[in-house]
């Protein structure tokens, strides 16, 4: 966590909302134990002379006793949920046994910025026993189950069907077990893409289940599911601008490539290159190799191939356009071959991949 260290009068990055440890867009786990530490140092280190706390994504808290209340109940609301949750981890309970009991100390429920209106209590629950135990909980049963749509398949058949299973989905519906109703539902759709009143009905569940959420990122899934399954897919607005690839060091750019690399596809290739990029002064030695695309800075070995990025050139490498990076001055000396072949085992990510359905 950064320190504000650069100001006598200044306490920065907390927030007024509970944060996510663990955010539902995917990231790595953040450290709970860390940020109450953090904000702990911040207190000693600028409490007695501070006016005035900026939260990062809303208002400034102005006030020596209201700066050191508000650190001092953020730092306990963190520091609460990372040791309660080890205590119960350590009694044995699962990731999601302990959301389901966790409660929160009567003054940090009366302060309405730890409440869960961005973060939440029950994920980042979950979050922390991820960081330190993983997604196995110790029960072998659990340790090779099918996937979801196979499991869901066998679960309707077990459950007699899929227009039983929806009979007993819309009497929990109507009792208000939406959670149930939601979970069951899902495992119909998974089974049967195509059944149009599961669909309906759990896009029901799910919009009610936003409707009643006090979390923004929950009520957003939630809504989200619902849209899916009512309109189709969303799509995931993915891209940057040819300027902004072009500022990409080379690293990343390599790490970019590495992870679109199609494995059994570029299981036979053994390619090395050599890349001279002369506006970072640098030069790597890549080489893709039983499907693994690796690269050292000024590596040394044989090549077939070296290329000269310039930075337009990299950035239209960067957008997955050899052609364009040809046009933008990409220089090739060698096998030309070998970035045909590379970038014909790429993979890019889908923008367009389903949430609620296979």
């Amino acid at each position: 966590m950064p320190g504000c260290r650069s100001s006598r009068r200044r306490a920065s990055w907390s927030r007024r909302s509970l944060h996510n440890i663990l955010t539902l867009r995917g990231a790595v786990v953040r450290d709970p134990h860390a940020w109450a530490r953090y904000l702990t140092e911040a207190i000693e280190l600028f409490g007695g002379r501070a006016d005035v706390v900026f939260a990062s994504h809303h208002w400034p808290t102005w006030g020596r006793e209201r700066v050191l209340e508000f650190l001092g109940l953020q730092r306990d609301l963190y520091a609460y949920l990372h040791d309660q949750t080890m205590r119960l981890l350590n009694q044995g309970y699962t990731g999601a046994e302990i959301a389901e009991q966790f409660e929160l100390p009567p003054a940090l429920e009366r302060a309405w910025h730890a409440h869960g209106y961005y973060g939440s209590v029950s994920h980042n629950v979950k979050a922390i026993y991820q960081r330190y135990l993983g997604w196995y909980d110790g029960n072998p049963a659990r340790l090779w189950q099918h996937p979801p749509q196979e499991a869901a398949k066998r679960y309707v058949a077990f459950m007699g069907g899929a227009d039983v299973v929806m009979d007993k989905a819309r009497a929990s519906y109507q009792e208000g077990d939406l959670r149930w109703a939601a979970q069951v539902l899902d495992h119909v759709v998974f089974a049967e893409p195509g059944h149009q009143a599961a669909r309906a009905l759990l896009a029901d569940v799910l919009e009610q289940l936003g409707f009643g959420s006090e979390n923004g990122t929950w009520r957003n899934a939630y809504l989200s599911g619902a849209t899916e399954l009512r309109s189709g897919n969303l799509g995931t607005p993915i891209g940057a601008p040819a300027e902004l690839l072009g500022q990409l060091p080379p690293e990343l750019f390599f790490d970019a490539v590495a992870i679109q690399v199609n494995g059994p596809a570029a299981w036979d290739l053994d390619l090395a290159a050599r890349w001279v990029f002369p506006d970072h002064d640098a030069t790597y030695r890549t080489t893709l190799r039983n499907g693994v695309f690796s690269y050292v800075r000024g590596g040394s070995g044989d090549v077939i191939l070296t290329l000269t990025v310039p930075r337009p050139a990299l950035a239209a490498l960067a957008a997955g356009d050899p052609g364009a990076a040809l046009a933008a001055g990409l220089a090739l000396d060698g096998d030309t071959t070998a970035l045909q072949q590379v970038f014909g085992v790429l993979q890019p990510g889908d923008p367009d991949f389903n949430i609620i359905e296979p």
